[in-house]
């Protein structure tokens, strides 16, 4: 069989523009993927917050970093890593750590609606003759804020609160939120 002349120039010329062409449908490809990674991240805040608190004989350090994810100008998305040490000079020193889930509600530009769930390992040391206390805690925290620009500040209520056995003394908390 013969090979006709005219075939093998089709042939060539489309093997040359597929090759010719693959470049610029690859970069088109990376184009979309690269505004897709860009607008995910557009949505992406990161924020928390930092303690200090110094006294006669007593030390508390906390720091608590988050991201959120704002699927909407109502609602948000989010995890949030903590770690906290408190001392008191001779009676204890604890150290709390652990992660949460917090889910944010926007219905008004000035109002923040907010659930978080809280996992915290606490490890209390109560001196050399009280021993230590070691157990984890779980925080079901239902709060409202007022919110301006990127921060919120306002009152939270845990309604798993255990007087008895609790990282935290009281089941309502004020927080300050700060998102960038």
């Amino acid at each position: 069989m013969k090979n006709n002349p005219l075939l093998i120039q089709i042939k060539s010329i489309t093997i040359l523009i597929m090759l010719f062409s693959s470049p610029f449908l690859l970069a088109q490809q990376q184009t979309n993927n690269n505004k897709k990674q860009n607008e995910f991240w557009d949505k992406v805040q990161f924020g928390g917050g930092v303690g200090l608190g110094i006294g006669s004989g007593y030390t508390d350090i906390s720091l608590s970093p988050s991201a959120i994810y704002n699927f909407n100008n109502y609602v948000a998305l989010g995890l949030g890593v903590q770690y906290a040490y408190a001392k008191q000079k001779t009676d204890f020193a604890s150290h709390l750590y652990g992660g949460s889930i917090i889910g944010l509600f926007t219905p008004f530009e000035e109002v923040q609606l907010s659930a978080e769930l809280e996992q915290l390992r606490v490890n209390v040391d109560f001196g050399p003759y009280s021993g230590s206390e070691n157990y984890w805690n779980t925080g079901l925290f239902l709060g409202a804020g007022f919110r301006t620009g990127n921060v919120t500040v306002g009152v939270r209520y845990n309604v798993l609160h255990n007087k008895n056995k609790s990282a935290y003394s009281e089941a309502f908390m004020p927080f300050a939120r700060v998102f960038f």
